[in-house]
């Protein structure tokens, strides 16, 4: 793969200017593109096959080293060597790390998930912390769980904080947008168990049967899981606590069911 030496000093270009509109939603909506910042993800996402279009990097600090291996594996890729006034117009760190790079999003849709295995999946309703969100994915990928479903009102999975939170684990496991009301009793109708928490519950997780096909809904942070999905639901289930805690964080509870539903598989 030939490298580019395309090199841009101002904060002025045409080309700039789009990639900062890559740090709010309706410029990565108009565009269909996201932006990851730093070595370790522009990384993943190189290993992953995932579509990276153009790589930028500090002309300062110079191009990354060691993945000339990457590189070839990769779809052509653009080099584009900028000022550190660049850097930072496309970051939201106050520190870039000097390379940062234009991915475009995936398109995976309801078909292609149900027609895959559909073994283990979480699906989020109204999930809207980023860090939430990260933390649940990163969960997901470490039980190998099959996908993450992301229900309307749910944060943006290309938001940068998100996108840092998930650590490299966004492109390990297909992750996908999805209207529930049309997905769930899709689900169902090919065997999948649909099962909600609720503080309410009288079922613990630990005594639920997460072996079988088992998609694990989780609600937004303040309202827990909305009345209209929580209907579509096969059982609902709580984390018993013997503390005097009310509740566990989204993310922790997300955790704690898909450890028990991969410790339930392992044994």
């Amino acid at each position: 793969m030939t490298k580019a030496h395309t090199e841009i000093m101002s904060v002025q270009n045409a080309r700039v200017k789009d990639w900062a509109q890559l740090l709010e939603r309706r410029g990565r909506d108009k565009q269909g593109k996201y932006l990851i910042e730093g070595y370790h993800l522009v990384e993943e996402a190189l290993r992953a096959g995932a579509r990276v279009e153009t790589i930028v990097y500090s002309l300062e600090k110079g191009a990354p080293t060691g993945w000339d291996e990457l590189k070839q594996a990769a779809s052509p890729v653009e080099w584009v060597g900028v000022s550190q006034a660049v850097l930072a117009k496309c970051s939201d760190t106050q520190t870039p790390q000097g390379v940062l790079a234009i991915v475009a999003r995936p398109q995976l849709g309801m078909d292609e998930l149900l027609a895959g295995e559909h073994d283990l999946v979480v699906v989020l309703d109204g999930v809207q912390d980023p860090g939430n969100l990260g933390t649940i994915i990163r969960s997901a990928d470490a039980v190998g769980a099959k996908a993450v479903v992301l229900g309307r009102g749910t944060v943006d999975l290309y938001n940068p904080k998100t996108i840092r939170s998930t650590m490299g684990s966004m492109y390990h496991l297909p992750i996908l947008e999805a209207d529930l009301s049309l997905l769930l009793p899709r689900a169902r109708e090919r065997g999948v168990r649909l099962v909600t928490t609720s503080l309410q519950a009288e079922r613990s997780c630990y005594d639920t049967d997460l072996r079988q096909p088992t998609w694990l809904i989780l609600g937004n942070e303040g309202k827990g899981v909305s009345p209209e999905v929580a209907a579509q639901s096969d059982v609902q289930v709580i984390i018993p606590m013997q503390g005097k805690a009310e509740s566990l964080n989204v993310a922790m509870a997300a955790t704690v069911l898909l450890f028990e539903a991969s410790r339930q598989r392992l044994l």
